[in-house]
This record gives C-alpha cells, structure tokens and sequence, in this order.
C-alpha cells in the first residue's frame, strides 16, 4: 500500500547513490502482471480450504492430515519469505518472479497428480516455497516501479482491489471445482495461469535489485525456517500427543531456541535479513502487530468456515463457497470504509478499530454458531470482514513506510512473513482448541450407549473433524448413523464457537496493543517536532 508519512522515526538512511530504476515501457501492463501474481497466490491460499473435506473423503485422511494440506503450505511459504525477499533484491526481482512461476507450476502439477496425503502435502510444501519467491518479487517489483506521488497511491489501490476480487471469488471457485471437476483440477487450473503470467512478466518486467546488496544469509533462513517448522508441528499433533507430552515439548523447545539463535545472528550480521533496528521504531512493531492480529484472528478464519459450513450445516461445496460470500465481500467493502476513517483519523486508530472489528465478530458467530440459523453467523462474518478489510491494506501500507525503496524486498517479506506465520500458528492453535472442543462436546451430547461405543473406533473423531463423516459411520446401521451425524455436526459447531472466542479475545487484547504503541509512536514524533524547532 502507499507510504504513510506520519511514521515516527526515520529507518536507517538509505545509500546517497541508489540509482533510478530503468524506465518501465508499460507501467500499467507491469502492474497488472505482479497484482494478478499475488492475485494467484490469493486464490491458491484460499480456494484449498473449501476442497479439505473431499479430500478428506478421497484418501480417508485425518484431521491432522488435512490441517497439512493448509499448514504445509504455510510453513514453507512463511518459512520462505524473508530469504525470498533478501534474495530478490540482491539477485533480481524479475528473475525470482519467474523462478518463482517455474515452481509453482511444478508444484501444482504434482497437487494435482498427488496419490496420496503425505505426498500432496510434500508437494503442497514446494508449491509455499514458490509462492514465497511470487509475492516478495511482486510487491518489489511494484514497490520499485512506482516509488512516490499518485501514481504509487493509484497502483497500491489496485493491487489492493485485485487481493479483494481474489479473496471474495476464492470460496466459490473452490466449491465449484470441486463438486463439478474434482479437487485435483483445483491445483491443476494453476498449469495454464503460471503459462500466462510466466510470458507477461518476460516482456513487461524491467529487472530491477538493490545496489547495496551483500550475501545471501543463508544461514538465517534455515534457522527460521525449521523453528517454525518445529512450532506448527507441535501445534497440529497437540490433539493427538497432548500439550504437556513429551514430543510436543521438545518440539516447542526446539522452536524457541532456534527463534533466539535467529534473533542472535540477525543482531551481529553486516547484511542480516532481517533488519532488527526497525523493531526500535514503535510504529513499526505496531503495524506488524495489527497484520499479526489480523491474519490470526480474521485471515485463518477462511480455512475453518469452510469446514464448519460443511460439518455443521451439512453443506455441499459449492453452497459452502456461496455460504462464504457475506465474509469476503464485506473485505472488499472494508478498504473503502478504512479510506473514509482514514481521512479523520489516525492510522493506529484505524488499525485499532479493524481489530476491534474482528474481534466483536468473532465473539458475534461464536454466540450463533449453534443455533443452526446461517442468517446469524452470516452477520458475524459481515463485521469480521469489515475489519478484516480494513486493516488488509493499512498495515501492508504501514510496515512498507518504514523502509527505504532498496529494502522494498525485505520490507515485503517481513510483511508477508508476519501474515503467514500468524495463519499458519493460528491454523495450528485454533484447530487444537477445535479438537479438543469438538471431542469434549460430541462425548457429552452422543448418547452412548454400547452400540455406539463399539461403533466408535480411534479415528472417528478426527474423520469427522476433517468432514469426512459419510465415510466415519458407513458401517453403521441407518438409525446409529443418523444419531451420530447429529450429533457430529452439533459437537463440531461448539468446538468451531470455542476456536471463534479464543481469535476474538485475542484480536481484542492486540488492538490494546497497538493503541498503546500507536501512542509512543505519537509522543515520538511530537518530541521531535519540539527538538526541531
């Protein structure tokens, strides 16, 4: 997003020699190609989510498995992110954007002939690594075409409204591909789109990298990437190893001291991937905050309302992905709404408020989402996506403030970085407190007698979790089998309630945060001021 220019404090100075970047022969046809490449991204970030359950139903998986399908991604695409954008500003940003393509297609096609669960979710795994070169090339090439004035407002506005057409048609496309093609089509439609935008970007493109450039950390990358790696995994198997096993705690203590062997070697690296001195800039850690918050407690909700419209209310794909459209086309609302705040009030007030927003419409749908009434929960989705939209473009815009224009690539990746941890460590946290919901209520509300428990084997539960009922009580006698549905859908709305409460409070206690680091920004600034003068 453009530049905000009330940021308190000034990054570290840019170089005195940073050359203009080669003039673009079409502007406008090089915007177009890097917002529909973040555009696919979107689309493929979203459009998995509704296909989980036939997924589910085709390899017989389980819930962790099909938690996988999205986490897998994730963690490579957020585990790549920062190494991507270090490596395209010093390698070139045209480059890594068709490099990026290359893998992607690749991966996509083994998604699409994958034979199994484990080897979707290997190829799943690829395909965020080549997603991760797309986006930080994208935003950098965009960034470096359009440095300042409107013109860099206008192309900010549209990659914004191409990231909202891609989040509100992504339900629907996914439902329709999937009940009238089959899931695999879902990844192998990526086969012609990669084509396409592959021999756009080889001609419209103008190579651009950072003249400043040093080496690649390398090093840096592999530690946060397998810190991660370590903390969603604990996270997914927490259902089935519990919080307090040994497995879960050495995973999450491996996470915590590969996190500070990171820190510490981004601190004492002349060309660190991370520039650590932007963490001093209040601003700066409150627009990564709101994007943290917005992503864990809005964004993620795109993978679960899928699988509850469909294991609650018994949905098909396609109406799962209609059932969807009050959430995503309230984002699409929401910038419009934040422009008009924008103009009368501050922008920490603004990300606050987005915040505020997705927090009391969260809390809204967790109140309703037993009632089996879809009016109810589509008006929490209405005010989730409201804030959700409201902030989509803010902190993106925010966190790109802080940076000089030959950092663009960082900037970008710490930016997509902070939104793909926060889904991919929600994804794991709220889908543990989904399951562990989901069993509690189904044990409390199934009458079991001794039919049922002897109907009930070790993965029933999470068959059911990840929407694979049909096949979880095929056995079953008619009367058993319609007992246990019921009952299924039932359980799965309260742990889905429960999920939906915790990404409230959550959203509710980080929009304090930022207010408060909004006011240090504020008192910074107007020191300053007084310094100046």
């Amino acid at each position: 997003m453009p530049p905000d220019s009330a940021h308190a404090t000034t990054p570290a100075p840019a170089p005195t020699a940073t050359p203009a970047p080669a003039p673009a022969a079409n502007p406008a046809f090089i915007l177009a190609t890097a917002s529909a490449t973040c555009a696919l991204i979107v689309l493929d970030t979203n459009v998995v989510a509704v296909s989980l359950p036939s997924i589910a139903r085709s390899f017989h998986a389980s819930f962790a498995d099909v938690e996988w399908v999205v986490s897998a991604y994730m963690v490579a695409f957020a585990s790549c992110l920062l190494p991507a954008g270090g490596l395209a500003d010093r390698v070139g940003r045209k480059k890594m954007l068709l490099l990026g393509l290359a893998v992607f297609f690749l991966a996509s096609l083994g998604c699409g002939v994958a034979p199994s669960a484990l080897l979707l979710n290997l190829a799943r795994a690829v395909k965020g690594v080549g997603a991760a070169m797309l986006l930080t090339a994208a935003l950098a090439v965009i960034a470096n075409t359009f440095q300042e004035g409107p013109a860099r407002v206008r192309a900010w506005a549209v990659w914004g409204t191409c990231m909202g057409l891609a989040t509100t048609i992504a339900p629907l496309v996914g439902g329709v591909i999937t009940q009238w093609l089959g899931w695999r089509w879902i990844f192998l439609l990526n086969l012609p789109v990669c084509a396409v935008l592959a021999w756009c970007a080889s001609r419209a493109i103008v190579e651009s990298r950072n003249p400043q450039r040093g080496p690649l950390d390398v090093a840096g990358g592999l530690l946060f990437g397998l810190a991660l790696s370590l903390g969603i995994w604990a996270l997914i198997e927490v259902p089935a190893d519990g919080l307090a096993s040994w497995p879960t705690v050495a995973r999450l203590a491996g996470c915590a001291l590969l996190l500070g062997w990171f820190v510490q070697l981004q601190r004492v690296r002349a060309h660190a991937m991370v520039d650590l001195a932007l963490f001093r800039q209040p601003r700066f850690v409150a627009a990564v905050l709101a994007m943290f918050g917005y992503a864990a407690c809005a964004q993620v909700m795109m993978t679960f309302l899928p699988l509850y419209l469909q294991n609650a209310f018994g949905l098909s794909a396609v109406a799962a992905g209609v059932g969807m459209l009050p959430f995503a086309l309230a984002m699409v609302v929401g910038p419009y709404i934040g422009a008009a705040l924008g103009k009368r009030f501050s922008a920490m007030t603004l990300l606050s408020a987005g915040l505020l927003l997705i927090a009391l419409g969260n809390l809204l749908t967790a109140l309703v989402a037993g009632d089996e009434r879809y009016a109810r929960v589509a008006l929490g989705m209405i005010v989730t996506g409201l804030g959700a939209g409201i902030l989509n473009g803010d902190t993106q815009k925010a966190i790109m403030a802080c940076v000089p224009p030959e950092r663009t690539g960082m900037a970008s990746g710490i930016s997509t970085t902070t939104r793909f941890t926060a889904i991919v460590t929600s994804v794991g946290v709220l889908g543990a407190v989904l399951a562990a919901r989901t069993h509690t209520a189904f044990v409390a509300n199934a009458p079991l007698t001794p039919d049922v428990k002897a109907a009930l084997d070790a993965g029933f539960m999470s068959r059911v979790l990840a929407g694979d009922t049909a096949q979880a009580t095929a056995s079953m006698s008619s009367a058993l089998r319609l007992t246990l549905i019921s009952a299924a859908h039932a359980s799965f709305a309260s742990g889905f309630a429960a999920a939906l409460g915790l990404a409230g409070l959550a959203a509710a206690a980080i929009a304090a945060g930022v207010w408060l680091l909004g006011g240090r920004a504020e008192a910074a600034r107007l020191r300053g001021m007084v310094s100046n003068g």
